[in-house]
């Protein structure tokens, strides 16, 4: 009897192991939120990274999380290294690119809780007097994601969180 089950144990491990491995290679999170004002007032508000983290809801997670900044404070080069508690991880982001007032490019290097390194964009198109800010993020999907994305929704968790972050952007904008 304890036979049988440690076999059908070991047997429906296989199979999530297997099907964690046909999972894709790479994972792709978006959302966009419409706010009300020009892509000129929110582009510094995402390209200076002081700004930045005034309303990053990473940042926000850990009141206590340790950023240095370092390089010039926005554009190309300009970036910071975060250590927070484990909501928050630790890693570095930095400005890689962008087209003002219309895109932010940045690298999104992960140390902990999870090794990553992710590409994130920040999107701003003119629609009438507001603007619509899509922030993506894509990067791959190594085969520890892929058997921890069966069981959380990761496109889900960070979704949430982006929301949650251009809620606050929304507000900081549309409030000054």
């Amino acid at each position: 009897m304890l036979k049988s089950i440690a076999l059908i144990l070991a047997v429906a491990l296989a199979a999530l192991l297997l099907y964690a491995a046909t999972r894709p290679d790479t994972f792709a999170v978006q959302r966009s939120a419409l706010i009300q004002a020009s892509p000129d007032k929110l582009f510094p508000l995402i390209n200076d990274l002081h700004q930045f983290n005034t309303w990053n809801p990473y940042a926000r997670k850990d009141p206590a999380m340790r950023i240095d900044y370092r390089g010039p404070a926005s554009g190309p080069g300009a970036a910071f290294d975060f250590s927070g508690n484990k909501d928050a991880g630790k890693g570095s982001i930095e400005v890689t690119g962008g087209q003002a007032p219309t895109r932010v490019d940045m690298r999104l290097d992960m140390v902990e809780p999870f090794e990553g390194h992710n590409q994130i964009a920040f999107t701003l198109t003119p629609q009438g007097q507001a603007t619509q800010v899509t922030w993506a993020m894509h990067g791959p999907s190594p085969y520890l994601s892929k058997v921890i994305g069966i069981f959380l929704d990761m496109d889900h968790m960070i979704g949430r969180d982006f929301e949650a972050g251009l809620a606050r952007l929304k507000a900081t904008a549309e409030t000054r």
